[in-house]
């Protein structure tokens, strides 16, 4: 546990990427299943991953986030999009997985399907959207604690015109909305946060025991 907060400390939102440092494809995975395997409302993970290597498609995706140089110079661009339509078709499918991963018949997992029919099924649309971009930001913190294990840098960005993206990629097509990047790669050892020591709160200014 040392050494994770060590590997904490370490990390930062960098803004200057080693455009000749690749990450590898082994960590590339291990870095999707820490997403893959992060904690989300009822399990549903609302929300998908576009993981962006062709460099033509981040050239073009670049002025729609303001044309900041990590889009194109990361080894990896994350765009997570949010799911527009949680439907009923969509708990099927869920309430389906369950049962065939865990081997068990469907009317094991009524009482999951209830829980949610009487939760997120009666959500507005707009409840809906914006149960399902904060679900997005539990799997991009996962990113970033498995990413400073790796020693990979990892830089969350919400400067981008989502609107455009969604366009680009097509994703309305898809159901899907775009909330916020991550680009992935090595820092550059020009970079001017690299030796910056990291600010934060103090623990008495953050955490109130009771």
């Amino acid at each position: 546990m040392h050494n994770y907060i060590e590997n904490l400390h370490w990390r930062y939102a960098t803004k200057k990427f080693n455009s000749e440092k690749q990450v590898s494809e082994d960590d590339l995975e291990t870095l999707l299943e820490a997403i893959r395997l992060s904690a989300s409302s009822y399990g549903l993970q609302p929300y998908e991953v576009l993981v962006i290597k062709d460099p033509e498609v981040r050239a073009k995706l670049k002025p729609a986030a303001f044309s900041q140089p990590q889009i194109t110079d990361a080894s990896y661009l994350l765009v997570f999009a949010y799911n527009t339509n949680v439907d009923e078709k969509y708990l099927d499918k869920f309430i389906k997985n369950n049962s065939e991963t865990r081997n068990q018949p469907l009317e094991d997992f009524k009482d999951l399907n209830d829980m949610i029919q009487n939760s997120v099924m009666t959500f507005s649309d707009e409840q809906k959207e914006i149960w399902a971009s904060r679900q997005v930001y539990i799997a991009l913190g996962n990113l970033l604690s498995a990413a400073a294990e790796l020693k990979i840098d990892v830089c969350p960005m919400e400067g981008f015109n989502p609107d455009e993206f969604d366009e680009l990629l097509d994703l309305r097509s898809k159901n899907l909305k775009s909330v916020t990047l991550a680009t992935i790669g090595y820092r550059h050892e020009n970079d001017q946060l690299k030796d910056a020591k990291k600010v934060r709160k103090s623990k008495d200014k953050l955490f109130t025991r009771i």
